[in-house]
């Protein structure tokens, strides 16, 4: 389906068209590319909220600044929809997302638009200054950059860090702060609250509009500019003596707040603001899902990404089914931890800033007083975790694959080392699909397998989650437990089945052959069944083993699998170097077995966005791979490794 743009959007092909339209221009601008982003999305599914509530401001900061020159770095990539529309990506649009299209988030290598690729949140200011430190090092003081943060971006460690430095670094850097108390689910944390004193504030705001009409004046005082601001500032400071700034306290020169949805409002602002040198902040007010009825008024976690959903009365479209399917393994998950939480008093569950994405907003909905979203601070929720775990507690710390990675010191120091029993359930495990190659979990095996004081397992349904999760929270002498399981549907759990031990580091049979033998972890595995039976009709037997724990491994599994079978295949789905295949052939060397192996996972490449099968295809890990690598491994008569 073709998307035809606005009379005025259609002409945009880069921010040089947008340079000499005047204040009406801007205005219905903005209202064409707000209605082309709800045209394409309600079609084509994508983000959705986060986009539509920084139009104003998008359009604002590409009329201002002279980018790709100046520097434009958009933090939680899922706000930069509106930018890669005005940057030349419009007629390509419809392949947001889309395996083969452009990506869902800015990327480097995608447009020279995108200054810096963000998948993961908080990083635009860290990013932002290294950049304009390196002008400064070049000598060129003219070229401008921006980090644009928000939805929720501000609670993270990170954006705190760059705060620090920046502040005591003599560069053009402008940080503008979309401030929409939303990251996917609502913000928390005291700088929330913070932000929201500082929009209500009387004092804040009558200082905000001296302060911009004083700047209004700057293009009439030449040279005097550099006074007026140094007045404005110490009256502010004099004025707010009793009530600190955060942001100046820092050194960081603090503007606004401002509504972020006035488009001529801002281009005068950031024009005045252009102006000045050194570092400084923007504090936009703006509403998530902005000019969309259903989204402004509704359930904004719901509308961050809501699938498809027709335009005119905004009902999200509901996928239907020929036959009943399983619940998702996150929403086992969160079930499961409230079953278990109600007959274990000390299970506590922690996530950051992902309730509604990890499930745990069902125990935060039961238990409130123990279940916690501590905001987009990995680092902190690991080692939070590991003060619970030091006080008899047992914590479920849930944090996608991918996010793990920025907490991976805290594992180390905090949790491994200490010898502490925390519970890591790792979300989105493997390929994530259309976010793609920031959010795929693609090295969890092996960041964690060379962890001392850490198990790791992996289910290969929803009814071993379960199991795994019950075995999590028995007594055990202290170890880490990592459960990772991908995002979406498996097998249908029996609720009324009772919980069931798993013994740790104990794997299963899941079919017995002659030819071949096929290792798997987790809920790639599935295709493993599906294979076996197509080669089962042209007479060839492979052997399916499910090993469920990568560390410990199951050794007496594997030795009666090595005496049996001369043709060995691991399957993983996460990256080929250090993973479970690797952890194979430690074994396989260890005890001076000789077999061919062939190792199938992740290759050592970046793995675009797609569909989960369409990249697992890709990656020959697909059923149609598993069996083509079969039929090549029966034919290869060598011993070895390959």
């Amino acid at each position: 389906m073709q998307i035809t743009p606005g009379p005025l959007l259609a002409k945009i092909n880069s921010p040089a068209d947008m340079k000499s339209l005047d204040a009406p221009a801007l205005a219905q601008l903005c209202q064409e590319l707000r209605q082309f982003i709800i045209d394409h999305v309600s079609v084509y599914g994508g983000h959705f909220g986060a986009s539509l509530g920084v139009v104003e401001m998008t359009v604002a900061l590409h009329h201002v600044f002279n980018t790709p020159e100046d520097q434009l770095v958009w933090d939680v990539g899922h706000q930069a929809y509106g930018h890669k529309i005005l940057t030349g990506r419009r007629n390509d649009f419809s392949t947001n997302r889309i395996y083969g299209g452009i990506s869902g988030f800015p990327k480097r290598k995608e447009s020279q638009y995108d200054a810096f690729g963000v998948g993961h949140s908080s990083t635009s200011v860290s990013a932002a200054l290294g950049m304009a430190v390196a002008s400064a090092y070049e000598g060129n003081r003219d070229r401008q950059h921006i980090a644009v943060i928000g939805d929720g971006a501000m609670t993270a460690g990170l954006a705190f860090e760059g705060l620090n430095h920046a502040g005591v670094a003599d560069t053009n850097l402008l940080i503008v702060l979309n401030d929409n108390c939303m990251s996917i689910d609502p913000n928390v944390g005291a700088l929330k609250d913070y932000l929201t004193d500082i929009t209500t504030s009387s004092t804040y705001n009558r200082l905000k509009d001296d302060v911009w009409n004083m700047l209004g004046k700057l293009s009439k005082f030449g040279k005097s500019a550099q006074e007026i601001v140094s007045k404005i500032e110490s009256g502010i400071k004099s004025t707010l003596l009793s009530r600190s700034n955060l942001f100046e306290a820092l050194n960081l020169r603090y503007f606004g707040p401002v509504d972020g949805h006035d488009v001529q409002h801002l281009v005068a602002v950031l024009s005045d603001l252009k102006k000045i040198p050194g570092p400084k902040i923007l504090h936009c007010v703006t509403v998530k899902g902005k000019g969309f009825g259903p989204a402004e008024k509704g359930d904004a976690t719901t509308w961050h990404a809501p699938g498809t959903f027709d335009k005119i009365t905004g009902e999200i479209h509901k996928k239907t089914y020929a036959v009943p399917q399983a619940p998702k393994y996150q929403d086992v998950f969160g079930h499961t931890l409230v079953e278990l939480a109600r007959t274990n008093e000390k299970i506590m569950g922690v996530t950051p800033a992902m309730p509604s994405g990890s499930s745990m907003n069902i125990m935060m909905k039961a238990m409130p007083d123990r279940a916690f979203d501590v905001g987009i601070a990995e680092q902190h929720a690991v080692t939070f975790s590991a003060g619970l775990a030091t006080r008899g507690m047992i914590p479920f710390c849930n944090i996608y694959s991918s996010f793990m990675q920025r907490a991976y010191d805290s594992v180390v120091h905090d949790v491994c080392i200490q010898n502490l029993a925390v519970n890591f359930c790792l979300d989105r495990a493997g390929v994530a699909g259309a976010d793609g190659p920031t959010h795929h979990g693609a090295y969890d095996i092996a960041y964690f397998r060379c962890l001392p004081n850490m198990i790791i397992a992996s289910p290969m349904n929803e009814e071993e989650l379960r199991n795994l999760m019950y075995t999590a929270q028995l007594p055990r002498e202290g170890s880490a437990f990592s459960i990772r399981y991908p995002r979406g549907q498996g097998v249908m759990p029996d609720w009324r089945k009772p919980f069931e031990e798993i013994v740790i580091g104990t794997g299963r049979v899941v079919r017995e052959g002659s030819d071949l033998a096929v290792l798997s972890i987790g809920h790639i595995g599935n295709y493993v069944t599906e294979v076996a039976e197509r080669l089962a009709a042209k007479g060839i037997d492979i052997g399916h083993y499910d090993l469920r724990f990568v560390k410990p491994l199951d050794e007496n599994l594997l030795h009666q699998v090595f005496k049996k079978y001369q043709r060995v295949i691991t399957l993983e789905d996460g990256c080929i170097q250090g993973g479970f295949g690797s952890a194979v052939l430690e074994f396989m060397a260890d005890h001076g077995y000789q077999a061919s192996v062939k190792r199938l996972g992740l290759p050592d490449a970046v793995i675009e966005h797609g569909e989960q099968i369409e990249l697992h295809n890709e990656c020959g890990i697909g059923p149609d791979g598993i069996e083509q690598a079969v039929l090549s491994h029966l034919e290869t008569a060598v011993v070895g490794v390959q």
